[in-house]
């Protein structure tokens, strides 16, 4: 059982929400989120697959490591769907929690990505970092958006 006083002192958990604008359907459009997917767009990622890469790795329970600012960061599919992913997160020492895309018809034929992050902070030193990624994620999903756009034309 625990209480209060097993909280980090200063913790805190982050919610942050944003909208990716994707020229793809929303089927298509998902597929850019996946482990593989996020290969053709994010400058450096590079999952490794304890079990082996496959068909499988957007199934849930499947598991991916990338390696982060701070060591490696362990992400376990929770859910799938035709549209959306959830991913759990964690970053030994640093934070844990839940990522989710969900892709819905947008105008002209496009897509809108929602994008959830729900961090907690595993330690006080890492409470100015979630604050950090809670101040620049506007603009990170401002970056999504134009990588996704360059990458798109390339994406089978």
């Amino acid at each position: 059982m625990s209480s209060d006083a097993d909280a980090i002192p200063g913790g805190r958990q982050v919610v942050c929400t944003g909208t990716v604008r994707v020229g793809l359907t929303p089927r298509r459009a998902i597929e850019l989120f996946t482990p593989s997917g996020e290969r053709t767009w994010v400058e450096g990622w590079d999952p490794v697959f304890p079990a082996g890469e496959g068909e499988g790795e957007t199934a849930p329970g499947s598991v991916f490591v990338t390696e982060g600012d701070h060591g490696p960061v362990t992400w376990v599919v929770v859910a799938r769907a035709p549209d959306s992913l959830a991913y759990a997160r964690v970053l030994p020492g640093v934070s844990a929690g839940l990522v989710e895309v969900g892709c819905e018809q947008g105008p002209g034929g496009s897509t809108e990505a929602r994008v959830t992050y729900r961090l907690t902070a595993l330690s006080a030193g890492a409470v100015g970092e979630l604050e950090a990624f809670e101040a620049r994620f506007e603009a990170l999903m401002g970056h999504w958006e134009r990588a996704i756009a360059a990458a798109a034309p390339r994406f089978p």
